[in-house]
């Protein structure tokens, strides 16, 4: 029989596991990034992703287009797109829903035209994620939107953004080549203040220029993943009400998501103090390289218009493995079995 106290010891010996790594790597590396005044070589490339620091690089035009409205509605013309709308601007993320239960909810996705989509957004710099009442849209589609996996392996699926792929290159040439790989996938974003991305950290080497207004990023190294609450949430997805067609979460029947339960982490006292936050805004014809595992949330003012392209991450070797061994150190309850994650939705 396991004597009492041995689960709790061995709790307290992951968590001081796991805040000693969280302060030797900071102590190592500091709390700022790199910038680069313009775009590294390969081989410069190549040291930056050994070292899987994320990097600011300026300078950085991924198209000669102005973006504007009027252009993006003449190329796009009546051509339906998908875009994620929400009640309150906060797609893929914790929310209360039926029976005052934790969710983890996806946005409603609707078509529509591209000028129905700049006509819902607003160029008012108001902070992302404010709560307002007004109904959200966000071009969040994402999974190789403008060119996916099937592009480059020579069976090309059809894209909603097919007349904007001459205004965007389909790889990043030094990226490419310190890879040795093409992308994974390719995405065009447009929001404006009133989205944001959740916290979250992703399994590609990840490069996002802004060709348009201004992103907001809070990074946080795969090392600090301990602060950031993850839990097991029920999935639903954001559905309209056949009445009023007011949007609501409406549970699915699917595996349980582990998601991190902060919700603000860019806002002092969200995130323990040793935890080692890096805030960095990247603007118009700016790129930001995240790599793989590292955690970023994600603001923007007014109308912002982003392009990424994802890079499948090298699996062989230790990195893999230890990004893995990070997140597998603490165990994940359930977001319902109290009310802790409450606080970070309301």
């Amino acid at each position: 029989m396991t004597p009492k106290g041995d689960s709790h010891t061995q709790k307290s010996s992951q968590q001081a596991s796991l805040e000693w790594l969280s302060a030797e790597y900071h102590d190592l590396n500091g709390d700022h990034i790199d910038i680069l005044e313009g775009t590294p070589t390969a081989l410069e490339f190549a040291r930056i992703v050994q070292i899987s620091r994320p990097v600011l690089i300026k300078r950085f035009q991924a198209s000669s287009c102005k973006w504007s409205n009027d252009y993006l509605i003449s190329k796009m013309g009546s051509r339906p797109i998908s875009v994620a709308v929400t009640p309150n601007g906060r797609a893929d993320a914790i929310t209360l829903g039926p029976n005052g239960k934790l969710y983890f909810a996806e946005p409603a996705v609707e078509k529509m035209s591209m000028k129905s989509l700049l006509d819902n957004l607003s160029d008012d710099t108001c902070s992302a994620g404010d709560g307002a009442a007004a109904e959200t849209y966000y071009l969040q589609s994402q999974n190789g939107n403008v060119y996916s996996s099937g592009f480059f392996n020579g069976q090309d699926d059809l894209s909603e953004f097919e007349t904007l792929r001459q205004d965007i290159p389909s790889d990043v040439k030094w990226c490419t080549e310190a890879l040795d790989k093409s992308p994974e996938a390719v995405n065009v974003w447009i929001g404006d203040g009133g989205s944001i991305s959740s916290i979250h950290s992703d399994p590609y080497e990840n490069i996002y220029t802004v060709v348009r207004g201004q992103k907001h990023f809070t990074l946080l190294p795969p090392t600090d993943g301990w602060c950031l609450d993850e839990r097991l949430y029920p999935h639903a997805t954001y559905v309209r009400n056949a009445g009023d067609l007011v949007l609501q979460p409406s549970p699915e029947i699917s595996p349980p998501v582990r998601w991190a339960s902060i919700l603000n982490p860019h806002l002092p006292g969200c995130i323990p103090p040793e935890a080692h936050p890096i805030h960095i805004s990247v603007s118009e014809n700016e790129a930001i390289y995240i790599p793989v595992g590292w955690w970023h949330h994600v603001r923007q003012s007014s109308i912002t218009v982003a392009l990424n392209w994802w890079y499948d991450t090298e699996m062989r070797g230790m990195s893999w493995v230890m990004l893995s061994y990070l997140r597998d150190m603490k165990d994940v309850p359930s977001g319902n079995t109290d009310n802790e994650g409450s606080k970070a939705v309301v």
